[in-house]
């Protein structure tokens, strides 16, 4: 039997909770990484709707009204964007293939008007994710997080309700199992 290598922490990467991970923010989440360095870690959780439109949170984007995301509990008064638009969208900056973080947020508006984006090409978010420096390194050696490879359909276009479990399960037998893992374990 094959090992799997087992992956470092870096931008384009997503971090995994572990199923016993029991933190109010954190739980069953999946956290792409935009940023990893000597500095800390900054990313985006992917799988955390909030219930409520665009047009609830900020002004200007008339009748383009996509759900938005929490995206960590850090500066949860700041909105984020990963999108599929690319290059097209200045001061974009590449996360990973076919993923990209923010850009000019006025042309985005513009793009927008204009019926060059679509909801399916953008996700919203309030907050980011941040570590320390060597912050996430202590928490991957106490197994609160496993870190994973994903495309950019995955990131921006799965149904957040099962991205977790979906993601177990695409990783292998080793966390198959864990994707049926109870949410609340004392209940069993």
């Amino acid at each position: 039997m094959m090992l799997k290598k087992v992956l470092a922490p870096a931008a384009g990467r997503i971090l995994v909770s572990e199923p016993s991970l029991d933190d109010f923010y954190f739980k069953r989440s999946i956290v792409l990484l935009a940023d990893h360095n000597e500095e800390g870690s900054f990313g985006i959780i992917l799988n955390k709707p909030m219930h409520v439109g665009l047009n609830e949170v900020v002004d200007g984007y008339r009748n383009f009204n996509p759900g938005v995301f929490f995206g960590g509990p850090v500066e949860t008064d700041t909105l984020f964007f990963l999108h599929t638009i690319g290059r097209a969208l200045p001061g974009a900056q590449k996360i990973a293939n076919g993923l990209f973080l923010g850009g000019d947020v006025d042309m985005l508006k513009e793009m927008i008007i204009l019926n060059q984006v679509n909801t399916s090409e953008i996700r919203f978010f309030l907050g980011y994710s941040g570590w320390s420096p060597s912050q996430l390194e202590m928490e991957l050696e106490k197994k609160s997080w496993v870190v994973a490879e994903s495309t950019a359909a995955e990131m921006i276009h799965s149904n957040p309700d099962n991205l977790w479990s979906t993601i177990m399960r695409n990783m292998g037998s080793k966390y198959a199992i864990w994707s049926n893992y109870p949410n609340d374990p004392g209940l069993n």
